[in-house]
C-alpha cells in the first residue's frame, strides 16, 4: 500500500503501555443483511492493515453456514455459547431476520449480557430492534433506516427514536441508518478511537466520496425530489447543490437555463416536484446541517457559508424546515472532534 494511505497510528497507550487490541463482534443470524456485516467489516479491515489495534470475530446462535436476505452466506467465526473474554465493541447488524431473532429469548439474553460487558454497544440500519428487544435503548436517543422508525418507535416505547440521522451516539450506544449509512458509523467510531486521520485515510482507501457527519440526514434533497429529465433543469439542480452561495435567483436560474423566468419555474416544478425557491431553501439547510455537525465556525459564519443573506433569514428558514434552531441542531448532532 502506498505510503501516502498509511497514517501512523500510535502503538502506545497512555504511561507508555502497549495499546492493548480492541475486539469487534458481529453478531449476525439468519436472513442478516449482508451490506449491514461486510460495509463495517471491511471498514475496519482496512484500519488493521493501516495498523490500528482491532480484531474482528462474527458470531451466530451456531457454526452451521448462515444465510444471508441476499442468499449470500458467511461462516461465523464462533457461537453466542462460546464467546468469552472482553469485547470492546458489539455490533448488531440489521435485515429482514431480525424480527424473528428478537424473538430467540436466548439469543436476546447473550446480547443483553454481553451488551453490558461491552465498552461500546452498536447497530446498523434494523439491528436497533435487537438492542432494543436486549433493553439496550431504554430512554436512549437512536435512529434505524427510514423505513422502520416508526415500527422501532412503536415496538419500544421508551426509545427516543429520530429518524433523520444517518447515525447517533447516545453514551456508549451507536445507532445507525440503513444500510451504507453502517460503514459512515464505522468511520466515526474509528475518529473516536483513533483520530480523524485514520477514518479519512480509511474513507479514501474505500473510495468513500467523503466522511459524512452523524448528522447527515438520510434523505437528501436530490433524493428527496424527482430527478428531472429535461437537460436545462438537470443543469440547474447541479448548478444550485454546488454553488448555494452564487446568485440562486429564478431569473439568474433561468438566464443561464435559456429560458423566460415563467417557463423555467413552471419546467423546475413539474420536473423535481418542488418549486426554485424551496429547492435552494432546502440545499441550503441541508448543508448547514452538515457544517453545524462537523465544525465550530459560528453560526453567523454557517449562513454566510450557505448562501443566506442574514442570520434572521437562516434562522427562519432553519427552524420552519429542521423544526429547531442551529444552535439546539449542533448541541444534539455533533460528535466531539479529536485531534489529528
Amino acid at each position: 500500500m502506498s505510503e501516502l494511505l498509511r497514517p501512523k497510528i500510535s502503538g502506545k497507550a497512555g504511561g507508555g503501555a502497549t495499546m492493548k487490541s480492541r475486539r469487534i463482534v458481529f453478531a449476525i443470524f439468519p436472513g442478516f443483511q449482508m451490506v449491514d456485516l461486510a460495509g463495517p467489516h471491511e471498514i475496519f479491515v482496512q484500519s488493521i492493515r493501516l495498523g490500528a489495534p482491532l480484531s474482528i470475530e462474527t458470531v451466530a446462535a451456531s457454526t452451521d453456514p448462515v444465510e444471508s436476505s441476499s442468499g449470500l452466506i458467511v461462516l461465523p467465526s464462533k457461537t453466542i455459547g462460546e464467546i468469552d473474554g472482553d469485547i470492546d465493541t458489539l455490533i448488531a447488524v440489521g435485515g429482514d431476520g431480525v424480527y424473528a431473532v428478537c424473538e430467540d429469548r436466548e439469543y436476546v439474553d447473550w446480547f443483553s449480557h454481553e451488551a453490558k460487558r461491552s465498552r461500546r454497544v452498536v447497530s446498523v440500519c434494523s439491528g436497533a430492534f435487537l438492542l432494543g428487544a436486549a433493553g439496550c435503548l431504554d430512554g436512549k436517543r437512536a435512529v434505524t433506516h427510514w423505513a422502520f422508525s416508526s415500527l422501532l418507535k412503536e415496538k419500544y416505547p421508551s426509545v427516543i427514536v429520530d429518524p433523520d440521522p444517518i447515525y447517533i451516539k447516545d453514551g456508549n450506544v451507536w445507532t445507525s441508518a440503513g444500510i451504507t449509512a453502517g460503514m459512515d458509523l464505522a468511520l466515526g467510531m474509528l475518529e473516536e478511537d483513533f483520530g480523524g486521520h485514520i477514518a479519512r485515510a480509511v474513507a479514501r482507501i474505500m473510495v468513500m466520496f467523503v466522511q459524512r457527519p452523524a448528522a447527515q440526514p438520510q434523505f437528501s434533497v436530490q433524493l428527496e425530489a424527482q430527478k428531472p429529465h429535461r437537460e436545462p433543469i438537470r443543469e440547474a439542480v447541479e448548478w444550485i447543490s454546488q454553488n448555494p452561495t452564487g446568485d440562486l435567483s429564478v431569473r439568474a436560474m433561468a438566464s443561464r437555463a435559456a429560458m423566460s423566468d415563467r417557463n423555467f419555474t413552471r419546467v423546475f416544478r413539474a420536473e423535481t416536484g418542488l418549486t426554485p425557491a424551496k429547492y435552494v431553501e432546502l440545499t441550503r439547510v441541508e448543508a448547514a446541517k452538515s457544517i453545524l455537525a462537523s465544525t465550530t465556525v459560528t453560526v453567523d459564519e454557517v449562513a454566510r457559508s450557505c448562501g443566506f443573506s442574514t442570520a434572521e433569514t437562516f434562522h427562519r428558514s432553519f427552524r420552519r424546515i429542521s423544526g429547531t434552531t442551529p444552535g439546539e441542531f449542533r448541541n444534539a448532532h455533533r460528535l466531539p472532534r479529536f485531534p489529528t
